[in-house]
């Protein structure tokens, strides 16, 4: 399960920059055969980061094949086997400088017929799988053409190290330049080593080059406007890990938490949550099930009010229940100073509490509570958060991995929270560069997310307006919040064609207003459910009448 939440958790008012069309080429043919390109090794310098030199282990001619969709999946999308056409798939490795790292592997696909696009897929969770960048584009709608049937070249990589059965998936940040490579390197060297596929398989350079990520992949994002403005004209970031130190504390506190009588069972988090749609559901003019304003909800519900004094029971909580899910709640407050000043990791909440697990990866059950309390050393039946979180800080800030995370104080690592923070945290506000350039940036945060808290995402938007005036910022970057939807993209309408907004922004200069979000059928054929308007930061969407089921239905409000 743990692999295929990497692989799928994969997871951006108007000033337009540019009234011309980019002429990018409508169908350049590849100008050799796919085959040739297996065994070619190029050197080291083709990319600017130093690397070892780079082998294409294979190239294959993949036949043109239809969709399908699976019974399950761990998330709603990765049921999906989208259709694809004849493809040239290109699986290679850069080779590490320590010996004792393992390489960077990577596939780039390259379409008989491309259009001058190419698109870099982000990871997710630990990495250690290999993205195929065969999939939808997070948040995409079901029944949308992927990028490599739209003509783009798609590649993606899994980071420099591969998860080993039995091992815990952070094992890998033992050693420094796979650590390196998972912060951010290997990503910009797969970059640059696509763009020299593509010169020689093509016989030109990419004209326009994105990115979209979610989850990890959504750091990843950040991390390349952040650390290589130069590389992208366009990333979408949704749901991003970018305060990654935080996280990871907060998830080792937000689970010892759930020890000593704290854990929540199933029927408690229904509990819970339906509390929470009864305190806040028709705030927005409807009820239906969504909490359309969290931030407003934070004002409206009062754990304390399930308390009873009574044994515990499934009609009410404990004291230490309450606790925990007020700790849940409550910033983190970390007694080290991380990297760009901060020194608070935002809580979690409340709305999607109760999110149905789909295939283990919704809501408190998928994320927090898990079906057990949280053990020493975690097991799969604890909240992912705590697996994560735990595992993170014996590998990557205590580098023990038999460290007592229950004894754990940052300060007393202090020097190397830091150093990890400056590696893997994305959360310097500084875009300048990356808006200089003519980058475009969309993030989307949805607010039923329990994997990592959407405030972050929202302190780091906040974060860059107040650097770089909301002028400027508005120029470049847009942040959208999806209410009612988990880390995976299930609980209430959650779908978009990002990718479209994101190219007509860098290509056509139309900058994006309100978007639309779709609730679509996990099914063949794809069938609409219900819509909702997807809202700039900070309005939110609010019934005025008519059809509760059409995004028409709503406005963007405060």
């Amino acid at each position: 399960m743990r692999q295929n939440i990497a692989r799928f958790s994969m997871v951006l008012v108007a000033v337009a920059v540019s009234s011309v069309v980019m002429a990018a080429p409508s169908a350049l043919p590849l100008t050799m055969a796919c085959e040739t390109l297996s065994g070619v090794t190029l050197p080291a310098q083709v990319t600017t980061l130093p690397s070892g030199p780079v082998r294409i282990e294979s190239a294959t001619l993949v036949a043109a094949s239809a969709a399908s969709v699976a019974e399950r999946g761990p998330t709603p999308a990765a049921r999906f086997t989208p259709a694809l056409p004849q493809f040239c798939r290109v699986l290679g490795a850069i080779a590490p400088i320590d010996p004792k790292a393992p390489p960077i592997q990577f596939q780039i696909n390259l379409p008989m017929s491309w259009n001058g696009r190419s698109v870099q897929y982000g990871g997710g969770g630990f990495n250690g799988v290999l993205i195929n960048a065969l999939s939808m584009v997070p948040a995409a709608p079901f029944d949308q053409p992927v990028p490599l049937s739209q003509g783009y070249v798609t590649y993606g990589t899994d980071s420099g190290h591969q998860n080993k059965p039995g091992e815990p998936p952070q094992t890998f940040s033992l050693n420094d330049e796979a650590l390196l490579n998972f912060a951010h390197a290997s990503y910009k060297k797969v970059r640059d080593v696509a763009v020299a596929v593509m010169k020689r398989s093509y016989g030109q350079a990419p004209e326009k080059l994105y990115f979209v990520g979610s989850s990890e992949g959504g750091r990843e994002g950040l991390t390349m406007a952040q650390r290589y403005p130069q590389d992208f004209d366009g990333i979408f970031s949704r749901v991003p890990v970018i305060h990654w130190t935080g996280l990871q504390h907060a998830g080792l506190r937000d689970g010892m938490a759930l020890m000593n009588g704290g854990w929540l069972s199933p029927a408690h988090v229904k509990l819970v949550g339906q509390a929470v749609l009864a305190a806040c559901d028709a705030a927005d003019g409807l009820a239906d099930g969504v909490v359309s304003d969290p931030v407003g909800c934070r004002q409206r519900f009062d754990v304390r009010k399930l308390q009873c004094d009574a044994a515990a029971n499934d009609s009410c909580l404990t004291a230490a229940q309450v606790k925990a899910v007020q700790t849940l709640g409550t910033p983190l407050q970390m007694d080290v100073e991380l990297a760009n000043g901060l020194r608070e990791y935002p809580g979690r909440g409340p709305s999607g509490e109760a999110t149905p697990a789909f295939a283990a990866t919704g809501g408190w059950m998928a994320w927090w509570t898990g079906a057990t309390a949280p053990s020493l050393p975690p097991q799969p039946s604890n909240g992912i958060a705590w697996f994560y979180g735990a595992g993170a800080i014996q590998y990557f800030y205590g580098r023990n991995p038999s460290l007592d995370v229950t004894t754990y104080q940052a300060r007393d690592h202090a020097a190397r929270v830091k150093e990890i923070s400056a590696l893997m945290d994305s959360t310097n506000p500084d875009l300048s560069a990356f808006h200089a350039r003519g980058g475009k940036l969309i993030m989307m945060e949805n607010m039923a997310d329990y994997a990592q808290s959407p405030y972050a995402g929202i302190g780091y938007y906040e974060s860059v307006r107040q650097k770089l005036g909301a002028t400027t910022t508005d120029a470049f970057m847009r942040l959208y919040t999806a209410p009612g939807v988990d880390h995976v993209g299930a609980g209430a309408p959650a779908n978009v064609d990002m990718l479209s907004a994101l190219t007509d922004w860098v290509e056509r200069g139309q900058a994006p207003g309100t978007l639309t979000l779709l609730e679509q059928s996990v099914t063949l054929p794809v069938t609409q459910l219900r819509a909702r308007p997807l809202c700039q930061w900070p309005l939110v969407p609010r019934y005025q009448g008519g059809d509760p089921n059409a995004a028409a239905s709503f406005k963007c409000l405060q």
